[in-house]
């Protein structure tokens, strides 16, 4: 097995003094720094920490060796692509952090931006937190097993407004719906 977590704690701009303090409870940067190196084992306890404290779930932190990562090798600025000094491992979405279920939806026919094969993951969050998502696509539950996608638009009370992405299309309105997942990365093959 590979540990992934140098990766994972750079691809979140984290140091090892800010991860050790972000375990719980807080470690030191050296411990950290050995568990990255493999120069101490990484348990399951040790590997629960760390990813609690990465949001990330802790099979995360480890991959198969047999199974070849992905690589970011070049980056893409204005004036063209520009080669990175030192390729990194690409994270997967799943590997994103955050609070609340990821789930992906496809996209089977042109919509607005969307095109056939598209795939949108989306992050559940708490209808609570929908002030965090204005101007934001999401995909929001309603009775029936149906749903409602498009832009949210407006949040009063327990409505939710949501603008679809065709055209000519009208506002549809959500009586408290149980969650709403807000879209977080469009995968689309070239």
């Amino acid at each position: 097995m590979i540990n992934r977590i140098r990766d994972i704690r750079k691809s979140k701009g984290l140091t090892l003094a800010e991860l050790a303090e972000a375990c719980t409870p807080p470690t030191t940067p050296q411990t950290i720094g050995r568990l990255e190196t493999g120069m101490r084992n990484l348990s399951l306890k040790w590997m629960e920490r760390i990813a609690a404290a990465l949001e990330v779930d802790a099979e995360m932190l480890v991959r198969s060796e047999k199974t070849p990562a992905p690589m970011v090798i070049a980056s893409l600025r204005a004036s063209g692509p520009e080669a990175l000094t030192k390729p990194r491992e690409a994270l997967l979405p799943s590997d994103i952090a955050g609070e609340g279920t990821l789930a992906v939806l496809s996209v089977d026919e042109s919509v607005g931006e969307f095109r056939p094969g598209d795939l949108l993951w989306l992050r559940q969050l708490d209808p609570a937190d929908a002030p965090h998502a204005i101007n934001r696509d999401v995909l929001v539950p309603r009775p029936g097993g149906r749903f409602a996608f498009g832009r949210l638009i407006d949040r009063q009370g327990e409505l939710v407004g949501i603008l679809p992405p065709g055209s000519r299309q009208k506002q549809q309105v959500v009586d408290n719906p149980p969650w709403i997942a807000v879209a977080e990365m469009l995968v689309r093959k070239l």
